[in-house]
């Protein structure tokens, strides 16, 4: 069992945020429970890396323990040259990576689930993009984030999406704070 402080951080240490990463980004689809392994891989070959991850209160042996798991199990989000994909490959902890057409979406989005996290917002994984209403957060330390509104009451469960994984990711935030995206 890893301890909080042994677990790699969720962004490249050398920069604060994601959108400070140079280059063009790709999901690497990582083996079975590979994705920590292969970021401390990136980290050693100064590839640029994104890694969501979420605090979760486990039982191991009759004790609780903290762990970090990551929100999209089995991908990583990194970014570089050709030649740092290539690199990231030869690390045999891939299935696969997934070319990103769509440079500013991902950016717009991962930046979104970025933000989120930096909040301490309580994240889950949501198994599937939900086709519904665009919304965005309009006041408090989320302003402007968007994202699909899959339920609304005095809370809404607000769903931000990772449309090239056809995931997402719940929260839930106050109702009040959020209005229509229009077209």
């Amino acid at each position: 069992m890893m301890k909080l402080s042994d677990n790699p951080s969720i962004l490249s240490p050398c920069v604060e945020s994601l959108t400070e990463l140079s280059g063009r980004w790709w999901v690497a689809h990582t083996r079975a429970r590979n994705e920590k392994a292969f970021v401390w891989d990136l980290h050693r070959r100064d590839i640029g890396y994104f890694l969501p991850m979420v605090e979760r209160t486990r039982i191991y042996n009759g004790k609780k323990q903290s762990v970090l798991l990551p929100l999209f199990s089995s991908y990583v989000f990194f970014c570089g040259s050709d030649a740092d994909r290539y690199n990231a490959m030869t690390t045999n902890r891939l299935c696969q990576t997934i070319e990103v057409r769509d440079q500013q979406t991902i950016i717009k989005e991962l930046a979104a689930i970025e933000k989120a996290l930096a909040a301490k917002v309580q994240l889950d994984p949501y198994p599937f993009a939900v086709v519904g209403q665009r919304f965005r957060i309009t006041g408090g330390s989320l302003k402007g984030m968007e994202g699909i509104v899959i339920k609304r009451t005095q809370r809404a469960c607000f769903v931000l999406e990772v449309d090239i994984l056809g995931r997402g990711t719940v929260m839930e935030i106050d109702a009040d704070l959020i209005e229509p995206v229009s077209d």
